[in-house]
């Protein structure tokens, strides 16, 4: 695995470890607090921005990681807007 692969997937793994460990272990992601769905985001859309920026020749890869970041950033998004409803848990 390349630097700039390892560079990009732990990020992308950790985040989704992150989000997947937090609804598994029933905790809400409202008690995670803003700041960190926030960060999620942030790091969503910085990776995004370097797969963009990778070369297309990944067999594929490229592609699928791009279009799995932009499914965690649409959930993230959903998340965010879900803890500003009432009753959030």
């Amino acid at each position: 695995m390349t630097t700039f692969a390892r560079r990009i997937t732990i990020p992308v793994m950790l985040m989704f470890a992150v989000l997947f460990g937090a609804s598994v272990s029933g905790i809400a992601v409202a008690a995670l607090g803003e700041a960190h769905m926030n960060h999620a985001q942030n790091f969503l859309n910085s990776a995004l921005v370097e797969l963009n920026a990778a070369r297309h020749d990944k067999a594929g890869h490229r592609e699928a990681a791009i279009r799995l970041v932009n499914q965690a950033i649409s959930q993230v998004q959903a998340g965010i807007a879900a803890s500003d409803q009432p009753g959030d848990h």
